[in-house]
């Protein structure tokens, strides 16, 4: 084994040789080349990125040789291309855990068996360097390593996620040069880094040189500073220099021109003070940014800044003088095939999507995101809450043998230091972005004097952005001094919770959901209740949904077909299993319904009547900084999914959170009964960075009722008609009911219809049944473990008796007594339900139920009906194009809808409930010639046609894991309980539950030929 000093299991060395931490730059040669911010423009740059030869080692113990000697011979090593992980690339074990440390919990110690991966490059260098100082920049390396620079060791360092930098200047020559690198899987920085992902090693951000002057400026925080009417300002640009140096300082406004320039001689630590009359304010909605460049010897430094304010006056968080509301998302660096290398475009497509969706803030859940995504924030205008890279959440799993196990590590002396470290380095690297609004001291960690003194230097080092940590609640029973952060954080709290908060005028501080409403696979199912309070109350200054995206590692079967895995699909333990499929986006970033439905909930346009038939409404700006001149109206006014009349208003022009009036112009038609349905679209009038012109950011709808029809319309066919062809046989328990154009068959002893068919097409291709049950959705993850023990899982119907009889009319009616129970239990519900065979065809079911009174709520209840293969076309008319739910319908319009079967599926990473369309008034589901069932209701219903069961998709785990049926399953439910936040959020609200004991459902099933 290779003899080394345990600095990674030494709480005391955090470092050997590495650098203080700076602001993260990169030194020009002139002007042109520093504005453009492409790092390959500079002579001073070189990037060590590219193939590396690297071996993997199962253990550390496993190396035996000195890999980091100069004529060492790497040659027969893999090749690695840098950045990477590991685990990417078929090394080591795939693993995801959310809570439990992957390893004993034994701080600061570490299993023997640490694997390890060894790196070497070789590089040339040119001679001009040598003359000047050489520095490596380690941009992210988990979890720790040494360094060797031609065989000489040259420094370790730990902080997975922050930078670490090396004076290399004592071991580098002109011409060839090689770097060795040592990265151990696990540190004692392992139990500060338990966050909620899989678990990737390796150096997986990018490596590079940096030539400097021997005397040249080490590091700048600028600080943009506002008069208290923002009227007036100062860029303060705070220089620390390794000796004395002509710094001169050139600020250019964000149209290009010069406003400030100076220049002052500096050697150690000074300042420079801009004067800026008339600042131009950074905000996330116009993000105005202004240019400095320092000249320095031969270096041409350039930064971006952003004036702004950010404060806290009376309980209520304000930008620039102005509340604001935190619309936001907790984004980890995430990439389906890469893990945690993500490339330059993909941040850059990350961001367009949230802009795309009303999105202004990001959580750097929970360590600082690669350096770039900043640049990309500051430019593309988000508010940022940078989080330092701090969790040790799996103590928690030691709490069952020691109390008070959540702030041991917190609490203890001997870890301050890495505690204060990593706060140190995320502000030292960030403090000169604008859209970094607030520091937060990490995640799940407890609360304890380690924290208390990463808020202190943090507040001491930078007092123009407050300090959040949610780990400080009150609930967790931590420290209870908090006055060292500015704002109360909540994880999950419920709506009426929030409210309560607000209200509570003993809460002095602004309350911030870091976390709420969790987007697991077919959620999250209550954004606009929560909306409905953060916009009423200004105490709440929003909150950050977790999360944005799916981290699903892409696989393929045996059999080649890819899909996305997630915990334990690689043998991997301890696991959360899919608790890492929790985003709004799918692992390759297709928007998840719960996206849409956070995108209008937030939107920041709002549409309200104020007279809504004589066309009279008005338009409130939910904007905080810029006006809608950039936005206009499209309206349509249809019945039954037709236009009858549309046009376009605007532009608008409201101010920032004001309101105007809007008048559109339709007319009722008076000879057309209704409903008629406005819809008002929201749309951009010139394209953007992130959007093309007519995008739309936001529709609202309103209702009519029409007046009486001055002409009837056409009646469908009367069953007098027809009711000399009604004939009816009962033998052997089945009752065949024949008609004109039909034939359907009920079975007596099953108690529903059996068959149905129209010209002799068969439309069922098995008997009908009633059905309680949906394949548990991700946030029913609690609820389903009181559905199944309830036996809801196994509900099988018993019938009591079934009874017949002609009507005088000719229609054929069959009362029939029955209950679903399960083995064990007595029944969860009892029922009655009248079958009505009309002359004309249609079956009119009229049930009356009365549930279990201990039963917990219901999954659902409703009529499931297996249609034949070949029955591909839905039409209908309700809420759509995409799935909806009682809590979950804030994305979706009233219309007509023409789709397949295949579109009405949602395909989620892992199967589950989906695809239902709340408030449907009536539906078709037949072939393609238009053979087929349509399905109306007095009430609107909910809809639901896929090529699978309920117990498909409770089944299996993964969507390879479907079969596709031939067969059409068609679902009319009377309701269907709500999809909520519950896998970690409070239970589903009780409005969005159904909980009914006693309740009536009625449906009419009519055959049809769609084409006649």
């Amino acid at each position: 084994m290779i003899e080394l000093e345990k600095y990674w299991e030494t709480l005391s060395t955090l470092h050997v040789n590495r650098l203080p931490a700076r602001a993260s730059f990169i030194p020009y040669a002139d002007a042109e080349a520093a504005r453009t911010g492409k790092r390959g423009r500079s002579p001073f740059y070189q990037t060590l990125n590219g193939a590396w030869k690297f071996r993997y080692h199962r253990s550390l113990r496993e190396i035996g040789d000195r890999f980091f000697e100069k004529d060492a011979d790497p040659a027969a090593w893999d090749d690695l291309i840098v950045p990477s992980c590991w685990q990417t690339n078929g090394y080591d074990q795939l693993h995801y855990t959310n809570v439990n440390y992957p390893i004993p919990y034994d701080p600061p110690f570490v299993p023997d068996d640490n694997p390890a991966g060894v790196y070497v490059r070789d590089f040339n260098l040119a001679s001009a360097w040598t003359k000047r100082e050489t520095y490596i920049v380690f941009e992210g390396v988990n979890a720790c390593f040494y360094l060797w620079v031609n065989g000489h060791f040259a420094g370790y360092s730990q902080g997975s996620r922050v930078p670490a930098e090396f004076d290399l200047s004592p071991y580098v020559q002109a011409g060839r040069n090689r770097i060795a690198v040592l990265v151990l899987k696990w540190c004692d920085g392992t139990y500060l880094e338990d966050q909620d992902v899989w678990r990737f090693s390796g150096i997986y951000r990018d490596v590079y040189l940096l030539s400097r002057d021997k005397t040249h400026v080490r590091d700048v925080f600028n600080k943009p500073l506002l008069s208290d009417d923002l009227a007036s300002g100062k860029l303060r640009s705070e220089i620390e220099t390794t000796g004395g140096i002509t710094v001169k300082a050139e600020l250019c406004d964000p149209d290009g021109k010069v406003v400030a320039s100076q220049e002052a001689e500096i050697d150690g630590r000074g300042a420079i003070e801009l004067d800026v009359p008339q600042p131009q304010l950074w905000n996330a909605e116009a993000p105005r940014l202004y240019e400095l460049l320092l000249y320095a010897g031969a270096e041409v430094l350039r930064f971006r800044a952003g004036f702004k304010k950010v404060e806290i006056a009376g309980g209520v968080f304000q930008i620039n003088g102005r509340a604001v509301k935190l619309k936001g998302v907790n984004r980890h660096d995430s990439h389906p095939a890469l893990g945690q290398t993500v490339p330059l475009n993909h941040m850059i497509r990350d961001l367009k999507l949230m802009k795309r969706h009303n999105i202004n803030t990001i959580r750097t859940s929970h360590y600082p995101n690669d350096p770039r995504f900043l640049d990309l924030c500051d430019e593309y205008g988000f508010y940022v809450i940078d989080e330092a890279d701090l969790e040790c959440h799996g103590v928690t799993q030691t709490g069952k043998i020691e109390e008070g196990s959540f702030h041991k590590l917190t609490v203890d002396p001997a870890w301050k230091a890495a505690f204060v470290e990593r706060a140190v380095r995320m502000v030292e690297r960030d403090k000169n972005h604008a859209s970094v609004i607030i520091w937060s001291m990490g995640n799940e960690s407890g609360y304890g004097p380690n924290h208390i003194a990463m808020a202190e230097w943090t507040k001491a080092r930078d007092v123009s952005r407050p300090v959040h940590y949610e780990g400080a609640a009150a609930r967790y029973h931590g420290d209870p001094n908090t006055e060292c952060l500015d704002m109360d954080s909540r994880m999950y709290a419920s709506v009426p919770e929030i409210e309560a908060y607000a209200k509570d005028e003993n809460n002095a501080k602004p309350l911030f959901l870091c976390e709420y409403s969790h987007a697991m696979g077919n959620g999250p199912g209550d954004l606009r209740d929560y909306w409905n309070v953060i916009y009423a109350y200004p105490k709440l200054m929003g909150g950050c949904v977790w999360e944005w995206c799916d981290h699903g590692i892409a696989a393929k079967t045996p059999d080649g077909e890819s899909y996305f895995a997630y915990g334990g699909d690689f043998g991997d333990k301890p696991n959360d299993g899919n608790f890492c499929i929790d985003g709004l986006v799918s692992p390759d970033r297709k928007p998840h319904t719960g996206l849409l439905e956070l995108k209008q909930v937030i939107a920041p346009v709002l549409i309200e009547a104020e007279d809504a038939k004589q066309g009279r409404f008005r338009v409130l700006n939910r904007y905080d900084f810029i006006d809608l001149s950039h936005l206009a109206v499209n309206w349509k006014l249809e019945r039954e999914g037709e236009t009858l009349q549309q046009g376009r208003t605007g532009p608008l022009a409201a101010l920032p959170g004001e309101s105007q009036p809007l008048t559109i112009p339709f007319v009722l038609p008076q000879e057309l009964p209704g409903p008629f349905v406005l819809t008002c679209s929201v749309r951009q009038q010139q394209e953007n960075r992130f959007a093309e012109e007519g995008y739309e950011i936001a529709f609202y709808q309103f209702e009519f009722s029409g007046a009486k029809a001055a002409v009837p319309e056409v009646q469908p066919r009367q069953g007098e008609h027809y009711a000399e062809f009604m004939d009816v046989k009962e033998h052997g328990g089945l009752l065949t009911v024949t008609g004109f154009d039909f034939e359907h068959v009920f079975d007596l002893r099953t108690g529903v219809v059996s068959r149905m068919s129209k010209h002799g097409v068969p439309l069922l291709y098995q008997p009908a049944r009633f059905n309680i049950w949906r394949a548990p959705m991700d946030n029913d993850m609690y609820i389903r473990k009181a559905w199944e023990a309830a036996g809801l899982n196994r509900a099988g119907m018993k019938v009591y008796g079934s009874r017949w009889q002609q009507r005088s009319d000719a229609a054929v009616e069959v009362c029939t007594d029955f209950s679903l129970g399960g083995y064990t239990f007595s029944p969860f519900l009892r029922g009655q339900a009248v079958w009505t065979f009309a002359p004309t065809g249609e079956v009119k079911l009229a049930v009356h139920v009365d549930v279990r009174e201990d039963l917990p709520y219901l999954p659902r209840f409703g009529l499931e009906l297996t249609m034949p293969k070949g029955t591909e076309e839905i039409e209908y008319y309700g809420y759509g194009p995409h799935e909806s739910y009682v809590d979950k319908r804030a994305s979706v319009r009233k219309g007509k809808y023409l789709l397949t079967v295949d579109d009405m599926f949602e395909a989620y990473v892992m199967p589950q409930e989906n695809g239902s369309r709340y408030g449907t008034e009536w539906a078709t589901a037949s072939s393609e010639l238009g053979m087929g069932l349509e399905f109306r209701s007095p009430q609107p219903f909910s809809f639901q046609a896929l090529h699978y069961t309920p117990e498909d998709l409770t089944r299996a785990r993964h969507i390879y894991e479907l079969t596709r049926r031939d067969e059409t399953i068609v679902s009319i439910d009377y309701k269907m309980s709500g999809a909520g936040s519950g896998s970690c959020g409070p239970q589903l609200a009780e409005a969005y539950q159904l909980k009914e004991k006693s309740f009536d459902f009625e449906l009419t099933v009519a055959p049809v030929f769609k084409e006649d």
